[in-house]
């Protein structure tokens, strides 16, 4: 097969904000980039792609257990099923053998102290592994977590656990800027919203039936933070958070289509318990380098407000809806690589114009060391839509990207 090229388009000017925080990554030239046919992609040189399984509809995050297999979580029901677990059987990188269970949809998954946590979009199971990394009693989990908030948008109940024996849950909100009152531009103050949603909870891992009134209500002021991982090195958490949208549609006076196109900025944090993302009453914009007053709230694109929230350590271009993310822990890949961040992002930007890749942000001594970089791309071409969503780290260091349009889940490995 002839390499595939794809033309970048068009990137719209911005100011640099800093070193950490800035819109657009520098080009990486065609020529740097190895041919992966096999999963019609384009990555650095030295890497290749395959395609470790296909069809699997709706697959959101993974979980990968000591032994190689693949545990998925599925966004929709298969034949009544939520997860799916893949295994290579003959050691061809492939996924030949699977076995479904769990009754409900969703998004979270992740594996820690041999126990697989599983989310529904209102509840958090967990089940016992085995010596191999198999479920034992798929069909009577532990139910961990229960009454989460489920409005049916932004609904997604990602999960990570950290080396404490705390699981953190992202509630987004189901609101796009508090504006309860859909007939007013004017949201009410406080948002009386962020007791229940627009956060980051934390449960214990290993307590049943843990509601609400359980919890360490760790962060708030995050509308919906899709992707999020637990950063061993550091020993805290970060999280992606999607930005907010409908600023020209509500306020044109303020914002041109085509600012809003670019507006705000998909960011990325470091929480710690007590952090404010700002959310609902102020947005990042990239441009700016600064929080804006949400208009909601009396802003008018320009002003900015009084306000305790966090900077993102890192800014990305807006509605590019990043889903995953994955702290890359082995040692397979090059130096650059090591501890850095993957984040697979499942829409489209203006200001790229391109989307549905995956980038990477190099990280040192616990902080974002450089721009960030596109690093696998040419999921979707023209109207064969792949759209990247989840991340899972094998244990021969190898790379999956799950996209949930098609269920392709693919396989990125590093080969001197």
């Amino acid at each position: 097969m002839k390499k595939l090229i794809i033309r970048l388009g068009f990137i719209v000017g911005s100011i640099a904000l800093t070193v950490n925080l800035q819109a657009a990554p520098p080009r990486t030239p065609t020529a740097n980039f190895a041919d992966s046919s096999a999963a019609k992609m384009q990555l650095p040189a030295g890497f290749t792609a395959t395609i470790a399984f296909d069809s699997l509809a709706g697959a959101r995050h993974m979980a990968a257990n000591r032994q190689g297999g693949l545990y998925v979580k599925l966004s929709k029901l298969k034949d009544g099923k939520g997860i799916v677990y893949l295994k290579d059987t003959n050691g061809d990188g492939k996924f030949d053998q699977q076995t479904a269970f769990g009754d409900y949809p969703g998004t979270g998954i992740f594996i820690k102290n041999d126990y697989l946590y599983a989310s529904s979009n209102d509840d958090v199971y967990r089940y016992k592994l085995d010596g191999k990394g198999e479920v034992i009693n798929a069909n009577q989990p532990e139910k961990i977590i229960v009454g989460l908030v489920n409005r049916n948008r932004d609904n997604a109940k990602s999960i990570t656990v950290d080396n404490n024996g705390n699981i953190y849950v992202n509630v987004g909100s189901y609101i796009g800027a508090c504006l309860i009152d859909p007939t007013s531009k004017v949201a009410p103050s406080p948002c009386p919203l962020l007791d229940s949603v627009g956060g980051i909870w934390q449960f214990k891992a290993d307590k049943l039936n843990q509601q609400y009134k359980d919890a360490v209500h760790y962060a708030t002021g995050f509308k919906h933070a899709v992707g999020l991982d637990w950063n061993s090195k550091t020993n805290s958490l970060f999280i992606l958070e999607h930005g907010r949208d409908q600023l020209h549609d509500l306020f044109p006076q303020y914002y041109s289509a085509e600012q809003a196109s670019m507006l705000p900025a998909e960011t990325m944090y470091e929480v710690k318990k007590g952090s404010n993302g700002g959310w609902p009453y102020v947005y990042y914009d990239h441009f700016q380098g600064k929080k804006v007053l949400a208009p909601e709230y009396g802003g008018d694109g320009k002003k900015t407000r009084a306000e305790k929230a966090q900077d993102p350590v890192v800014a990305f271009p807006a509605h590019l809806a990043p889903n995953g993310l994955l702290f890359y822990s082995g040692n397979k890949f090059p130096q650059k690589y090591q501890d850095g961040a993957f984040v697979a992002f499942h829409a489209k930007s203006a200001e790229l114009q391109k989307g549905y890749f995956v980038a990477f942000v190099p990280f040192k001594n616990g902080k974002p060391s450089g721009k960030w970089e596109t690093f696998a791309e040419g999921f979707s071409i023209d109207k064969d839509i792949h759209k990247p969503c989840g991340l899972a780290m094998g244990p021969d260091g190898s790379l999956y990207v799950s996209d949930d349009a098609k269920g392709t889940i693919y396989k990125i490995q590093y080969k001197q």
